[in-house]
């Protein structure tokens, strides 16, 4: 797993804990919030996996 798999993983678990939270107390904002970071969280992760792949293929 490289840096950039682990960072996106971190700000998906970030995201979905917040946008729970903006669920639970109704605060729309804290759940647009966290589903934009959770969405950031992913699309870094899915960029760390393509790395990886790509490393393992020039090898």
């Amino acid at each position: 797993m490289n840096k950039d798999q682990a960072k996106g993983q971190g700000k998906e678990a970030k995201g979905k804990v917040k946008e729970v939270a903006g669920k639970a107390t109704g605060d729309k904002s804290t759940e647009v919030k966290g589903k934009a970071e959770k969405h950031a969280g992913k699309a870094q992760e899915t960029y760390g996996d393509v790395k990886s792949d790509a490393k393992k293929k020039t090898k």
